[in-house]
């Protein structure tokens, strides 16, 4: 049994820092591909980044690019997402999930094991 639970989700004022961590617990893991995804309200979900097995990691989208890092701890499971200078519009529900054939998708159903989520808030 794979589990996947995110934590470290708060409210911050704009211009704030959060660090999400993600832990995935089972047999084999350190090979599953992890990646972030997140939703806002009233909008579809979108893929943030992920790390391969390999370790290729893929690229954020322009609106985050250069203030969200993902980063992986491969010993402890644990996958992360630094997020820097948040704005209003990064308010959302942020999901880590896990792909067991090691490969990164943007497309969430691929994902064979996923979290609940964490919220994010960002207001002033």
């Amino acid at each position: 049994q794979v589990t996947v639970v995110e934590s470290g989700g708060g409210s911050v004022q704009p211009g704030g820092s959060l660090k999400l961590s993600c832990t995935v617990s089972g047999s084999a893991v350190g090979d599953y591909a992890l990646g972030w995804f997140r939703q806002a309200p009233e909008k579809e979900r979108e893929a943030m980044s992920c790390i391969s097995r390999s370790g290729y990691t893929t690229p954020f989208r322009d609106s985050v690019k250069g203030r969200f890092t993902i980063s992986r701890d491969k010993a402890n499971h644990t996958l992360y997402l630094q997020m820097n200078n948040l704005k209003p519009e990064d308010t959302a529900m942020y999901y880590c999930a896990a792909r067991s054939n090691g490969f990164c998708s943007d497309s969430w159903i691929l994902f064979n094991f996923r979290g609940q989520g964490t919220q994010v808030t960002v207001s002033s």
